[in-house]
């Protein structure tokens, strides 16, 4: 009898282990993957002062000012590493830009990795994740969020879906469009993300 329960808690342990090295294996290509994805984008993050009305068209109008800041200059770039230089060689004209359109709004403008949830642009999708960003914080920055992704230019240019599809490596932007066979990877890289997010709160 003893040898019979000998046997059947290997067979658990054996299973135990067998569940936590594909986790671990999962979680090592999710990863993977999502930085990956992070290496070939930039994104815009603007953070309104509060939930008022007058706030939240204020963001907006600061958006614009930070974006038509961007366009001319990063008009023509390839590569996100390159965008992410450009954009931090200008913060100061960025940040001027932004502080003009804010009414007299306290402006804080940073360049830098920030957690992000699951989010839609058009029929593009990024997972949760960490990604290089732009963040423009108003004031105390307490009010709804706007994103986008500046490089490639999806808040910048009508055609962003071919400017995106040329800068970015084939899986990268299947992955993003949603491509018939990138459902599941998708899921995973976003389960993960998501995950992340909760642990690092």
């Amino acid at each position: 009898m003893n040898h019979e329960n000998g046997k059947n808690l290997r067979a658990w342990e054996i299973a135990l282990l067998s569940a936590l090295c594909l986790t671990l294996c999962v979680g090592l290509w999710a990863q993977r993957e999502q930085e990956e994805l992070s290496s070939q984008v930039l994104r815009l993050h603007v953070l309104a002062v509060d939930d008022t009305e007058e706030e939240q068209a204020l963001k907006l109008r600061v958006r614009d000012a930070v974006l038509a800041e961007l366009e001319p200059a990063l008009q023509g770039v390839t590569e996100r590493d390159e965008a992410h230089s450009i954009v931090a060689a200008n913060l100061p004209q960025i940040a001027q830009a932004a502080a003009s359109a804010a009414e007299g709004r306290k402006v804080s403008v940073s360049l830098g990795p920030e957690s992000y949830p699951l989010r839609h642009y058009g029929g593009y999708t990024l997972p949760a994740g960490t990604y290089e960003s732009l963040r423009v914080v108003l004031g105390e920055g307490g009010g709804q969020n706007w994103w986008c992704i500046v490089f490639p230019q999806f808040c910048l240019s009508a055609s962003c879906a071919e400017q995106a599809q040329s800068v970015m490596n084939p899986d990268g932007f299947a992955l993003i469009s949603g491509e018939e066979g990138y459902e599941l990877r998708f899921r995973i890289v976003e389960l993960w993300g998501e995950l992340q997010r909760l642990l690092s709160r």
